[in-house]
């Protein structure tokens, strides 16, 4: 199936921003600013194929807790057709916003899980940012724990030109070091090498800055206490089928999780998560953002 007949929705923003998203898979594939300039990073060699997981933009990804392990890779609710949610009661609208309410429902043996749940996921855009609010509802007689993560493909100029503040001092858990913990030792993490890491507990607000471009991802996030930071590098981009030589130069991924505790529903309960991606202009002092304006906010 080609990328051009897969089903979309797309908003728009009277400023001029954008954003394209799939029913399948429930995934953003693209989200423009008012200068048109593309915001998401999307593999030269990604697969537009049903039954297979789209490598780039912006996608839920839930699982059984227990399968953690796989929860990036997660292709349960990824290549999926979602439907459009028609619940009576959805969530209320956002001032300034063009939303789109999406759901997935469980199969049983097509999503390969023994229990039954809802998963919805509201998608709003504004001329300056892009919001998600992601929904687990346990339709289940039996309580479940899952894991989730949003996960987000951003643009770059050049991975050795991006820092992320934020994460400083916290303890990570290193997917390349047999998951061993350790602490964050640097002031901001940079990028020389391939990173598979998840950080715990970290704040409701991050920074990606992209030096080259003077742009800043600000990612502020809620009831997602993890955040997953991957780069391939060289070596495993070319061992990685749907994604090109040399895309690895070219993206980030910083992905709101909820990984290291798992999420417990009983029956009827919901979860509901948040996480908002917004852009500023950066400017510099020694090559770094002010970590007040990180914490408190862009004026």
């Amino acid at each position: 199936m080609l990328q051009q007949q897969l089903p979309r929705i797309v908003l728009t923003d009277p400023n001029g921003s954008s954003a394209e998203v799939l029913l399948y898979g429930g995934h953003i594939v693209s989200w423009k600013n008012q200068r048109k300039e593309e915001l998401l990073f999307m593999s030269s060699k990604a697969k537009w194929k049903q039954h297979k997981a789209i490598r780039g933009g912006i996608s839920a990804c839930f699982a059984r807790f227990g399968d953690v392990g796989s929860v990036e890779q997660n292709g349960m609710t990824r290549n999926r057709m979602w439907s459009l949610d028609r619940d009576p009661s959805p969530l209320p609208p956002i001032n300034d916003h063009s939303s789109i309410d999406l759901i997935l429902k469980s199969t049983g043996v097509d999503l390969k899980t023994p229990r039954s749940f809802e998963l919805r996921l509201r998608i709003s855009l504004s001329a300056g940012n892009l919001i998600l609010i992601p929904r687990v509802r346990n339709t289940d007689n039996k309580p479940f724990s899952f894991a989730f993560s949003l996960c987000n493909y951003l643009s770059v100029s050049d991975i050795s030109e991006v820092r992320i503040e934020g994460l400083e001092t916290l303890d990570y858990v290193d997917n390349l070091m047999n998951r061993s913990r350790f602490t964050e030792q640097a002031d901001a993490i940079t990028f020389d090498g391939e990173t598979d890491r998840v950080y715990l507990h970290s704040p409701n607000k991050i920074a990606i800055i992209d030096h080259e471009k003077k742009r800043t991802f600000v990612l502020q996030k809620n009831a997602l206490p993890d955040s997953v930071v991957w780069n391939p590098w060289n070596k495993k981009a070319k061992a990685l089928p749907d994604l090109g030589d040399d895309d690895y130069k070219m993206m980030i991924c910083v992905n709101s999780a909820a990984i290291d505790t798992p999420i417990l529903l009983k029956p009827s309960e919901e979860w509901k998560g948040y996480q908002e991606i917004s852009t500023v202009s950066s400017s510099y002092c020694s090559g770094q953002l002010d970590p007040n304006k990180v914490l408190h906010g862009f004026q």
